[in-house]
């Protein structure tokens, strides 16, 4: 029997295709033969990290939102390696993470949704897309370095116009500012109190920051509101985007994570 009727030859056919299925069920059952071990030594080094960043001891939830990363990175790290993502690649392991969460990105996120999609997204995310209330007003400043008793004199000065106050090295007006750009310019609390005062013709407070005193004067507060569907659609498609890219990432690692053993330390709690 020549080579080609060989090839032909039914049995020939199915043992090829009979060696073919046992290849691929003989390197499933590797794949499913993976671990992950995860040290003491580990755990105390992402303890140590933390201590060292945060200057505090990460708490139990912490510590283990810290274990659950490197068990994420140690899988993607190794799902990387299988499916050759290292070949003449000198970058270093988290680059490879890196990389297979990019090929990932896209997975089962629509290019077009529709109008309604969009809108539904709208609807259950309001407060993405609220304006914040906002805030006019000037002050008059007075330093805590340069008077023994500034408190007193910003009280004076709010009763009398002509009180002499301190040069400032920011502005002395402020038009439509949010609470929080009030709060990154002079501190949260200042910005708190300021947003507590009425629209008035007259000198209010004096509210303290981290500079010293100020009398204020509020000459317009805008009120926080929704802004419409159509005024930011290209914001809510590009949120939308982000939160189904999410979704499928953390779908697609927990399908990863499901195929893998994790082995963790015993504790002696």
């Amino acid at each position: 029997m020549n080579t080609r009727a060989i090839l032909r030859d039914p049995l020939t056919i199915f043992l090829v295709l009979g060696l073919s299925i046992f290849a691929l069920a003989e390197c499933q059952g590797y794949r499913e033969g993976l671990k992950i071990d995860i040290s003491a030594a580990d755990i105390n080094r992402l303890r140590e990290q933390w201590s060292m960043q945060m200057r505090r001891p990460p708490t139990a939830n912490e510590l283990n939102a810290l274990v659950e990363q490197l068990i994420k990175e140690e899988i993607y790290y190794q799902e990387a390696i299988s499916q050759g993502l290292d070949i003449e690649d000198t970058i270093v392991r988290r680059r490879m993470v890196q990389k297979l969460t990019f090929l990932t990105e896209d997975v089962s996120v629509p290019e077009d949704p529709s109008v309604e999609t969009l809108q539904s997204f709208y609807q259950e995310n309001l407060q993405r897309y609220r304006e914040p209330t906002r805030f006019s007003f000037r002050h008059r400043y007075f330093s805590l370095d340069k008077r023994d008793n500034a408190e007193r004199d910003a009280r004076s000065a709010i009763e009398n116009a002509e009180f002499r106050d301190d040069p400032f090295m920011l502005q002395k007006e402020y038009v439509r500012k949010s609470q929080q750009e009030v709060g990154d310019l002079f501190g949260r609390d200042f910005a708190s109190q300021l947003s507590r005062l009425p629209v008035s013709e007259l000198w209010q407070g004096p509210l303290q920051s981290a500079y010293g005193w100020h009398p204020i004067l509020i000459s317009q507060v805008r009120q926080s509101v929704v802004r419409p569907f159509k005024q930011v659609q290209n914001k809510v498609f590009g949120d939308w985007q982000q939160a189904e890219r999410r979704k499928a990432n953390e779908g697609y690692y927990q399908d990863l994570r499901a195929k893998y053993q994790v082995t963790l330390p015993q504790t002696s709690e």
